[in-house]
């Protein structure tokens, strides 16, 4: 059995709390106005910083798969687990939203709407995963000329992308492999970076410094449109953003190059490690259900941000994983997290 990497699993760990901390945030920034000046800042840098999480689950997928040669069945086994967590949590939120929540939602319209937001997650990972074996013969044939190439192109697509949605347009054809989204371009730049990490010519303190001043600039962009316009602005937080995308990129190279690219905690460590990555996937798909609660009896402007935005995070983080490790104690419970 191929040893773990732990860099990628600490990359990992990292990424899920920063997914919990990016909805909780959020919550707090969209009430622009009705929260403290002070409160929305304070949110606002947590939740431009906790962006980085999301593409990084991408680029682990590409770093892990890419370039490896798999057999198709071991390639449907993964397809089906996925499938079979969207329909389950997609289910249970439906259930949850309609029941409890008092919203409603249309299950006509689960192929093009997920029954609760973040579920969106596996929608663009499906696709991904069916062409899967087809991009993997790519890589594995592909020379570093080929490779930088092929990187060179993809950027040139998603910056293009991004610019066209700026002015509300988009393009007439997209660039196969990578579409009109960013996520497959993630993928591809894990299995890169992930390959070439300890031949890049960057040094920590320049991925360091790269990283922090994209999230500055997207911090910055947010908070300026935002007091313009008086309502909380997103688009500079969103994945597709170029500040984003390069502060990920930073952030996941630099994690991969720690303690010279081979991170080997202690025993007792790497056990908590296997235990909360194990549990990663589950902690996504059910975090949501703890902040709805949250939401269905308090207002942003209830509790300080200061303390509410931390609280909640690890709080729910924490109660989230005793779900998942309880689930996965069940028959079954493993395929859903």
């Amino acid at each position: 059995m191929k040893e773990k990497n732990y860099n990628l699993e600490l990359v990992r760990m990292v990424s899920f709390l920063l997914v919990i901390a990016i909805h909780v945030s959020n919550y707090f920034c969209r009430d622009f106005g009705e929260i403290t000046k002070g409160e929305y800042l304070f949110s606002l840098v947590i939740d431009t910083a906790a962006r980085v999480s999301v593409p990084c689950f991408f680029m682990i997928s590409g770093a892990l798969l890419l370039g490896r040669e798999e057999p198709l069945r071991k390639h449907g086994k993964r397809l089906v687990r996925f499938l079979t967590a969207l329909i389950v949590w997609s289910l249970v939120y439906y259930l949850w939203n309609t029941f409890y929540m008092g919203s409603s939602y249309d299950l006509r319209e689960i192929l093009y709407v997920p029954a609760e937001a973040h579920l969106w997650y596996l929608y663009a990972m499906i696709p991904i995963y069916l062409v899967l074996p087809f991009f993997q013969v790519m890589c594995r044939n592909m020379n570093l000329k080929l490779e930088k190439v092929f990187l060179i192109v993809t950027t040139g697509a998603v910056l293009v992308n991004y610019g066209l949605w700026l002015f509300g347009a988009e393009a007439y054809y997209d660039l196969p492999l990578v579409g009109d989204r960013i996520y497959a371009y993630y993928v591809f730049v894990g299995y890169y970076i992930y390959k070439y990490r300890r031949h890049i010519r960057l040094s920590q303190k320049s991925a360091a410094v790269i990283c922090l001043i994209s999230l500055a600039a997207a911090f910055g962009t947010t908070w300026g449109v935002t007091e313009l316009y008086g309502k909380h602005y997103e688009g500079a937080l969103t994945y597709a953003c170029p500040f984003i995308a390069l502060a990920s990129v930073m952030f996941f190279l630099f994690m991969l190059r720690l303690k010279d690219a081979h991170f080997m905690p202690g025993e007792r460590t790497r056990k908590v490690i296997d235990l909360f990555c194990g549990c990663s996937f589950g902690i996504y798909l059910i975090h949501i259900l703890f902040l709805d609660n949250y939401k269905k009896y308090m207002e942003p402007y209830d509790l300080s941000a200061w303390i509410a935005v931390p609280a909640l995070i690890v709080g729910i983080a924490l109660v989230s994983f005793v779900c998942v490790w309880l689930i996965r104690k069940v028959p079954g419970g493993r395929k859903i997290t």
